[in-house]
């Protein structure tokens, strides 16, 4: 299995940095409470001086929404959903301590981090844009077809396991009590993304191998060498 995102993708979005993990052994047991404490501190210090819409991560993917067609504001990048909500709520839901911990990660860089399920990911997996024929499953269990040319994570099958690029992850490969094995992207596009995406990536591998004792692959991708072997 590779992940990659396709040739038309990196001609349309030369600025994209993407970075990928694979790892295995995943438990829903873990505690991860004081780490994810401390990356929220991070959010809530940006947060004091300035709004999400201010930071230069969620202005560069406010850009890139508008390129593909799509209102800013009404289709929010992960990383800013999680920043708006964090700055009204003053905390994010507590809902797998994987998918915490990369929620807080995302909060604290202003970097939309996705994790997927492996098991539910039929071959590889590949970042481009949608013909029309795709399916995807909501949180809800609703099947949606998303639109000709909309950015999309999709499988061999046709499967779509995000809408929107980093919008609006799937109900079907989203992490559960199950997951043993995932796949985790993190995208930037903002001037220092060279710098900061290679540092989110070794700071949650850290994490991984501190809180549940495993190893990840890593890959920080380019259009030289866009592709990630699991």
């Amino acid at each position: 299995m590779y992940f990659r995102h396709s040739n038309e993708m990196w001609n349309e979005f030369p600025d994209l940095v993407p970075g990928a993990l694979f790892v295995e052994g995943v438990t829903a047991d873990v505690v991860v409470a004081d780490r994810v404490g401390k990356f929220h501190a991070i959010a809530e210090e940006r947060l004091a001086s300035s709004s999400e819409g201010e930071l230069p991560e969620i202005q560069a993917w406010r850009r890139t929404f508008s390129k593909m067609g799509l209102k800013p504001t009404q289709c929010r990048c992960a990383s800013e959903a999680l920043l708006r909500r964090f700055r009204q709520e003053k905390s994010l839901p507590q809902l797998h301590p994987l998918v915490d911990l990369c929620n807080a990660v995302s909060i604290a860089f202003a970097i939309p981090v996705a994790v997927f399920d492996l098991a539910k990911i039929s071959g590889d997996l590949e970042v481009r844009h949608a013909t029309g024929k795709e399916t995807y499953l909501t949180f809800a269990g609703e099947t949606e077809l998303p639109e000709p040319r909309e950015v999309i994570f999709a499988d061999s099958e046709d499967r779509a396991h995000a809408r929107r690029w980093t919008n609006r992850q799937s109900g079907l490969s989203a992490v559960r009590e199950d997951t043993r094995s995932v796949l985790i992207v993190a995208e930037a596009m903002h001037q220092t993304a060279g710098l900061d995406v290679p540092r989110l990536i070794a700071t949650l591998a850290a994490n991984l191998a501190g809180a549940w004792s495993v190893d990840a692959k890593t890959k920080v991708l380019s259009r030289s060498s866009p592709r990630f072997d699991l």
